[in-house]
């Protein structure tokens, strides 16, 4: 990203296309990754660039559906790569065999074989390396490499799910494996993704890393040991702007040829950029899998209290913010399952805009009125409530200042404090740093079960090098249970029912405040064709090949 690719306003307007050789691409987007390791957090930002140069095993593609892009085949019950076994403690398991394809090589020319898989495996075993999802690697109990191509693991049950590795993605064994030996509880901090990020070895996709100035920007160029198809563009330049005025600027000048929609502009704003600049560029509108919410600290007070929790909720208009902020794009959110995932319980508990409800929550509470309409308890202290996001994205930071006046009318203290996203993501989030309330996305795979999000055992812990991504430590019995049956459930209709028990402690419980299904805003060049947003997880780079020019 340390190159900048700029583009002349009158070549731009009157030079013909074929003048323009466009080997050249550079997007925007608004965060930086707090890491480069495939399997080390989970991070929007780090999901897009990786998309370029990288690729998993399997991935749910822009129609929904669970595709190979490393194997040969998915593996099914009925094509005998997935057959059901008992485990040698005597419960129902499945041995599940993916064979990888012909020709795979790492940017360096190294051969992609199953001693990468079988270091990944070894790697997220150990939980002190701090790979996640710890649940995946509890489940494989076994891994078998039945050749270079061809491995097999052996889970200690039966899932829907069987046929996806989307979090299993493969790491260079001959350039990983010694760091990681070396000392995996301090693995994460030495990983070439991190301290050598442009070694051809580390990536297996169209693209590899080629320059990093870090929090900045990342320059990506040709794979030539790539065995697809060739990739249009030669060299991809992805700049991280945190401002989003100052991003839609840098569009408008030419220093980007897009804004990514996974992580670009508000809504609004590109609609507003839209009606300003006509034709000039392509704006796009999808809805997805993306969900808008404000993650609680609820294991120390106030946040404790389940009353406070309701009362929090019950004191927003999130109606009237959709509408005032976003032009009525965005989908009041009851529960964390997106409407447009076949689980959603359209019955699941509301909270409707009712101030007086929210009082009388926090008067049972124990918190009374106080001098400056500040609520306090018994002990004289305020009801203060520290609200974090991502410093810079202006949708965002409008919505605190929305919610924090809205808090405020029943008595809630909101005191605002936002730090740059790899930071908050990287650090405050990952480590619990966080004492009140943080207003953030997750992003999920279709009929994606949120164990990592939800399981007591996934609160992030020093013990389990910070995995887990159970950020508000939210502990329910029930809510486990049902995150342990929900996979292995394999009737669609039973379920469902599992789905919409677990969409209702949630909306009970309320680890966090829902707020809205966000729809993303794509700003494209007229010249570029190819991309299909996927509205979930798996972002549109990771089908960078097929990106082309008109």
């Amino acid at each position: 990203m340390a190159a900048r690719f700029l583009i002349c306003l009158c070549l731009l307007f009157a030079a013909p296309a074929f003048a323009q050789p466009r080997d050249n691409l550079s997007i925007g987007i608004t965060q930086y990754p707090s890491t480069l390791h495939p399997n080390i957090e989970s991070m929007v930002a780090k999901s897009y660039v990786l998309g370029f140069a990288r690729r998993p095993v399997t991935a749910y593609d822009a129609d929904w559906r669970l595709t190979c892009l490393l194997c040969e085949t998915l593996p099914t019950l009925e094509n005998g790569l997935a057959v059901r076994e008992t485990t040698p403690d005597g419960r129902p398991g499945l041995r599940v065999t993916w064979v990888l394809r012909e020709g795979l090589r790492w940017g360096d020319g190294t051969p992609i074989t199953t001693a990468d898989l079988r270091f990944t495996y070894d790697a997220g075993r150990d939980g002190t390396t701090g790979i996640g999802p710890a649940e995946f690697y509890r489940s494989a109990y076994e891994f078998i490499a039945e050749d270079e191509r061809r491995f097999t693991l052996r889970f200690d049950r039966i899932t829907f799910e069987f046929g996806s590795l989307g979090d299993f993605a493969p790491l260079p064994a001959h350039l990983e494996r010694a760091r990681w030996e070396q000392d995996p509880r301090t693995y994460r901090t030495r990983t070439l993704y991190d301290t050598e990020p442009t070694n051809p070895g580390l990536w297996n996709g169209p693209f590899r890393v080629a320059q990093v100035q870090a929090g900045a920007a990342i320059s990506l160029e040709r794979n030539p040991h790539w065995s697809g198809p060739e990739p249009h563009f030669r060299r991809i330049t992805i700049r991280t702007v945190e401002s989003t005025p100052a991003l839609e600027a840098q569009l408008l000048a030419g220093q980007v040829d897009m804004i990514a929609g996974e992580l670009g502009l508000p809504v609004e704003q590109a609609s507003a950029l839209a009606r300003r600049t006509g034709t000039r560029f392509r704006t796009e509108f999808r809805p997805g899998l993306v969900y808008e919410h404000m993650d609680l600290r609820m294991d120390q007070p106030p946040l404790d209290d389940r009353r406070v929790r309701q009362a929090l909720l019950h004191a927003l208009d999130r109606e009237q913010i959709v509408a005032r902020l976003f032009e009525g794009r965005q989908t009041v959110a009851h529960t964390s399952v997106n409407p447009l995932d076949w689980p959603h319980d359209e019955n699941v508990r509301r909270y409707p805009h009712d101030p007086a409800r929210a009082a009388a929550l926090l008067e049972e509470a124990g918190w009374t009125m106080g001098p400056g309409g500040i609520r306090r308890n018994a002990a004289g202290e305020r009801l203060s409530i520290e609200l974090m996001t991502t410093a810079g994205n202006r949708s965002r930071e409008a919505t605190q200042q929305v919610i924090q006046a809205q808090w405020r009318a029943v008595g809630v203290e909101a005191r605002i404090r936002n730090e740059p996203p790899r930071v908050l993501f990287g650090e405050t989030l990952s480590r619990r740093r966080f004492t009140g309330a943080v207003l953030f996305a997750w992003v999920s795979a279709p009929e994606g079960v949120p164990r990592s999000s939800l399981h007591s055992t996934e609160i992030p812990t020093a013990e389990r090098n910070w995995s887990g991504q159970n950020y508000p430590g939210f502990r329910n019995a029930e809510m486990d249970a049902l995150l342990e049956a929900l996979p292995q459930e394999l009737d669609r209709e039973r379920r469902r029912a599992l789905w919409h028990r677990l969409q209702a402690i949630y909306a009970e419980e309320l680890p966090a405040l829902p707020l809205w299904f966000r729809q993303d805003a794509h700003v494209w060049p007229q010249w570029l064709t190819g991309v299909r947003p996927t509205g979930h997880l798996n972002p549109s780079t990771l089908w960078a090949e097929q990106w082309g020019v008109r």
